[in-house]
């Protein structure tokens, strides 16, 4: 697939390319929230900061309805920068792969059908403990749960999130782990300096190497969510992670509960993996050897400037936007260049 690139292990990375060409696929996206996101100058979902806890459902009702039903504004920047939920759309229509919501701890509930996970959303890791350890185990057992039902109908699942302020949890767990790197963020100017204090202070708690405890101090929701679902779908079926380092933080906590990487790739989009703020392939092969799958999106050449600003820093990625838009070009064989047609055709109906 000439617009699809492989980091880490190559060898891995063709055979699950193989495995999945002109496969069935589904997309499950986790929509979750931390008060992590809370944090003045920490993410750039969300408008205004009373309308950071809509990103969530914002993105699942745009997936599905093409607008918004939790709030009436289109989930676009004042100067037109769109939500990556528009990737994640074009992709799936084009592809027909069908989606499921699953809603773990996310403070508003979206208005379509979801699974529910029954999860309190997480606190602000730079003042207390982010969820409870009871949470953090039954966000494990119910995702596995929702993995087997996932893996068993198809032949790939791709497993996207939606959490603003998510990567500065990932950096907080990955830190528990020991595992150095940068994360990304939404914005050309990433924050690291914030991120990194937010996640000092956080670690001031940790007073266990418990994985459980790690993810209890640190984390947010949809950190064991995902690697609950992880662990059984990949039993059964190939799962590709579609995001950024926070993949990277869910494939740490994965593996300290036993999973070693069976049948998995991570699927992001070149604007993640040229980051210079970031390092996610170095995350990555210090945590296990799965390989990372590249979208090489074309929005460089768009002429909608709110298209091209991915190229120069902005968003990037989110709501599984690179494994979607990956999923997409495997199962139907399109490439990037008609997928950005399709893209700004998407664009302008919103506009």
């Amino acid at each position: 697939m000439q617009d699809i690139e492989i980091l880490g292990n190559q060898q891995k990375g063709l055979e699950f390319i193989k495995q999945t060409e002109q496969k069935k696929f589904i997309f499950s996206l986790v929509i979750s929230y931390t008060e992590t996101s809370e944090i003045p100058g920490i993410t750039m979902a969300g408008e205004h900061p009373d309308l950071i806890k809509f990103t969530g459902p914002a993105d699942a009702e745009f997936i599905h309805y093409g607008y918004c039903r939790s709030i009436s504004v289109i989930p676009m920047t004042p100067d037109g920068k769109p939500t990556p939920a528009l990737l994640t759309k074009t992709a799936l229509e084009a592809a027909s792969i069908p989606s499921v919501v699953v809603n773990a701890g996310s403070k508003v509930s979206p208005k379509l059908p979801f699974i529910d996970m029954n999860l309190n959303y997480g606190k602000n890791i730079g003042k207390e403990q982010a969820l409870s350890l009871d949470d953090v185990g039954k966000a494990v057992e119910y995702g596995r749960i929702i993995g087997r039902f996932l893996g068993a109908s198809t032949d790939c699942v791709i497993v996207g999130e939606s959490i603003p302020g998510g990567t500065t949890t990932a950096l907080g767990v990955l830190e528990g782990f020991g595992i150095t790197g940068s994360v990304s963020s939404s914005m050309p100017q990433n924050p690291v300096g914030l991120k990194i204090q937010t996640v000092k202070e956080a670690l001031k708690r940790l007073q266990s190497k418990d994985p459980f405890e790690i993810i209890s101090q640190l984390g947010d929701p949809m950190i064991p969510t995902v690697a609950g679902i992880l662990s059984t779908a990949s039993e059964i079926s190939r799962v590709l992670l579609a995001g950024g380092t926070q993949m990277a933080a869910v494939l740490a906590f994965a593996k300290s509960i036993g999973f070693e990487g069976k049948n998995t790739a991570v699927g992001t989009t070149s604007y993640v993996s040229e980051d210079k703020s970031a390092n996610l392939s170095d995350i990555i092969s210090q945590i296990m050897d799965v390989p990372i799958l590249v979208a090489r999106l074309k929005l460089a050449e768009s002429e909608i400037s709110g298209l091209s600003s991915y190229a120069k820093g902005f968003v990037k990625e989110g709501a599984g936007a690179g494994g979607s838009s990956i999923g997409c070009m495997l199962k139907t064989g399109i490439d990037a260049k008609s997928l950005l047609a399709l893209t700004e055709k998407e664009y302008l109906k919103i506009t």
